[in-house]
């Protein structure tokens, strides 16, 4: 390990599938020290995993990092959106948590959206129109599926909010995160009284939301951590709000995030409000917006589609005919939580390569066609977008986003920037300095510009069509499955 040239501060990103953590020089943005360890999420009707294991995942990740996290002055948590914790009167799990990708809350979702005023009232109360994806519809699906488990709920968490009290013994959250349960108000920067109400759902059950720049509490004795009493602990926030720290974005700049989900974002100034649903009118982590559309499917989708086929992911072909949705579990953009992946336009000469690049064609379709709507008059359209995420590792899927962007699109060399992100918060509580300048001086949105090519109107075109034309059937989904 160099020497430090500033304090030591620790990132954290609490994901689906594992917990990182990182020890960041905070006057450099030095990478010191990591850890990782992974958790389980089941798979069976819908999407569920015990919130101790992302504790344990954290002890573990924090004992790889060595003697560098002994030395950190403050931690930060970045965590996946959207999911349910329930805790009882001791602080213990009354269930496995609800994880955002769980889907089985879709008729709540519907059902929300039609009793509390319809599309329009939800986007200019909340800023979203909430999907199965959102805790409120979760919370529902519990009281009506669960009854026993929600009476016996004495709080309700987020994922990043569990440890972010495990650690401080505070119930916290940040506006960020809060903005996607669908019961904090964007208009208000508050719990909405009347959403709470019609869910029966107490506030004294969540936690207080803390301000930007605010200490959210410090580190108590007794879990064997590597911190010493009194460790500074930041807001924290969810993982889309920690990435956009992460890269220090500015109002305007688009973002592309290929992960097992697939998000399209950008900084604005300017309060969303789509009532379309397809834009998720999320606050960030500063005191801006974060507009957002996500996708279910991305390149775990894409990824199965290689394995079902046997060949490398990479392993893709041009030309053909085909047509691949692949909304292998659902999807939220466009909003179909029970349709199934669907094929169009086989033929006898159709290679295994090429129904590969219709997957990835498929996958990244989504995302661009809500990247308009996303952002605002204030954007600059032409400007490269920030590829981000595993995939954009990938180059099949950076030649795909090219060809059908027509864009240039910049590959920032920094990585596990949701972990980044949140020790840019950390080291924002010792400096003083915005988070997102905090990363901007860290420069971790530096990397490779690919140049534009022309953009493939007549794939574009086509994926449209057939998206228009299967509607109906994608819309009656797998309702009785």
């Amino acid at each position: 390990m160099s020497a430090a040239e500033g304090p030591l501060v620790v990132g954290v990103d609490t994901s689906t599938q594992s917990t990182k953590a990182l020890v960041v020089d905070a006057a450099t943005g030095e990478v010191v020290a990591s850890g990782q360890a992974p958790h389980t999420v089941t798979t069976g009707t819908g999407r569920e995993s015990d919130p101790r294991q992302w504790w344990d995942a954290l002890c573990e990740a924090l004992r790889q990092c060595g003697d560098a996290a002994h030395e950190a002055a403050a931690i930060s948590v970045g965590g996946q959106q959207h999911g349910l914790v329930t805790l009882d009167e001791h602080g213990e799990p009354v269930r496995p948590a609800l994880l955002w990708n769980d889907v089985r809350s879709a008729p709540q979702a519907r059902r929300l959206v039609a009793e509390l005023g319809g599309p329009n009232a939800w986007a200019e109360r909340t800023g979203s129109v909430p999907g199965a994806s959102f805790t409120a519809a979760k919370w529902a699906w519990l009281v009506e599926q669960e009854p026993e488990a929600a009476r016996a709920t004495r709080a309700v968490r987020l994922p990043h909010d569990y440890l972010t009290e495990r650690l401080t013994g505070q119930a916290v959250t940040d506006r960020g995160d809060a903005s996607g349960t669908g019961w904090w108000a964007s208009g208000t920067e508050r719990y909405d009284e009347e959403t709470l109400a019609h869910l029966g759902l107490d506030p004294a059950l969540l936690p207080r939301v803390v301000r930007p720049g605010e200490v959210a509490g410090t580190v108590r004795d007794g879990h064997g951590l590597p911190f010493s009493k009194g460790t500074l602990v930041a807001p924290g926030t969810g993982d889309n709000a920690a990435a956009a720290l992460g890269l220090g974005l500015l109002p305007g700049t688009p973002v592309l995030s290929l992960g097992t989900s697939g998000t399209v974002y950008a900084v604005s100034r300017h309060r969303p409000a789509d009532p379309t649903g397809t834009v998720a009118g999320f606050a960030d982590a500063r005191g801006d917006w974060l507009p957002l559309a996500c996708t279910l499917n991305c390149t775990l989708a894409v990824d199965r589609v290689a394995t079902l086929l046997g060949l490398d992911r990479e392993a893709v072909a041009p030309g053909g005919s085909v047509t691949l949705l692949p909304f292998l579990d659902g999807e939220r953009t466009p909003n179909l939580p029970n349709a199934s992946g669907l094929l169009h336009g086989l033929r006898h000469d159709t290679t295994p390569g090429q129904l590969l690049q219709a997957a990835y064609d498929g996958a990244v379709h989504s995302l661009l066609g809500a990247l308009d709507l996303v952002l605002d008059e204030d954007a600059d359209r032409d400007s490269p977008l920030l590829l981000i995420g595993g995939g954009a590792r990938g180059h099949a899927w950076q030649q795909t986003v090219r060809r059908l962007s027509g864009r240039p699109v910049r590959i920032p060399a920094a990585k596990e920037l949701v972990a980044l992100g949140a020790a840019a918060q950390a080291a924002g509580l010792l400096t003083g300095e915005d988070a997102a300048a905090v990363a901007r001086r860290w420069n971790t949105a530096a990397g490779p510009v690919l140049e534009p090519v022309s953009r493939d109107e007549e794939t574009l075109a086509r994926i449209g069509g057939v998206l228009s034309d299967a509607a109906p059937l994608l819309e009656r989904g797998t309702e009785n499955r």
